[in-house]
């Protein structure tokens, strides 16, 4: 059986993504904190799409994370034929006021789990006639966002790390695809403490089921980007247009901290 493996998949978008693989009836590997969540969607998915359902309770942003994912599929002789990372957050706050500890560990699970999980899982991608990677960028991966810094660099470099695998792995059976959702329906704004900003970030989000389709049907077809819903990609075209410093200081009054 071919597996889909799904980091961060307890919910949100990663949940979403997983419900579109079942419903292709591609089988599915959770790897997510929450053991609890991760039976639960294991049930609703069996139930609801009749595949196959494994999971892995697992702290991604620790260091060493992704070893221990990549022996756990070869323990259990997964063939997996499609690498999602999706796990990740952002931490809203200056950098000079957040704890060193927290931005480390959000850059430990944004950045080096990913890179680390590709590494791993190439070599088994490799053995398929066809096979996928699809990393979960921003659309705050597009220019410096004030108080936002350390999360919209560590997107850039899903950007620029997805870009170049995929020239990389051009000609191969691999396919690379990056997703850059914007304001989504997510718990993402309560973990990064923005709760404030919640009503108005709403009123432009997009569900998770939205984006979980499109990021799907992208893949597939083998975009190298996809950046779901036209005002994002609108969004994301002005930053290549206008100057830096424009788009920045729109960003910076959007993301304003309190004093």
């Amino acid at each position: 059986m071919a597996f889909a493996l799904i980091t961060g998949a307890s919910g949100g978008i990663g949940l979403c993504l997983a419900h579109e693989f079942a419903k292709r009836k591609i089988d599915v590997l959770f790897v997510a904190r929450s053991e609890k969540n991760l039976a639960a969607a294991k049930k609703d998915i069996i139930e609801k799409h009749k595949v196959k359902v494994e999971f892995l309770s697992l702290d991604l942003s620790v260091p060493g994370s992704a070893k221990l994912v990549h022996d756990w599929i070869m323990k259990n002789g997964f063939d997996v034929t499609i690498l999602v990372n999706n796990a990740g957050y952002g931490i809203w706050g200056n950098v000079e006021k957040t704890p060193i500890a927290q931005l480390s560990n959000m850059m430990q699970l944004n950045m080096i789990t990913l890179t680390e999980l590709c590494h791993m899982m190439i070599p088994e991608l490799r053995k398929h006639p066809e096979s996928y990677i699809l990393n979960v960028a921003s659309t705050a991966a597009y220019q410096a966002v004030p108080t936002l810094a350390t999360y919209a660099a560590s997107k850039s470099f899903v950007v620029l790390f997805t870009r170049g695998l995929r020239k990389e792995l051009m000609g191969t059976n691999i396919s690379v695809t990056c997703l850059s959702p914007g304001a989504t329906s997510t718990n993402f704004i309560d973990r990064a403490g923005m709760q404030i900003l919640k009503d108005r970030a709403e009123k432009f989000s997009m569900t998770a089921d939205q984006v979980a389709k499109t990021a799907v049907n992208g893949m597939f077809h083998h975009k190298s980007e996809v950046i779901p819903g036209f005002t994002n990609w609108i969004s994301v075209q002005l930053t290549y247009l206008l100057p830096k410093a424009l788009i920045e200081t729109i960003a910076a009054g959007l993301y304003k901290t309190n004093p």
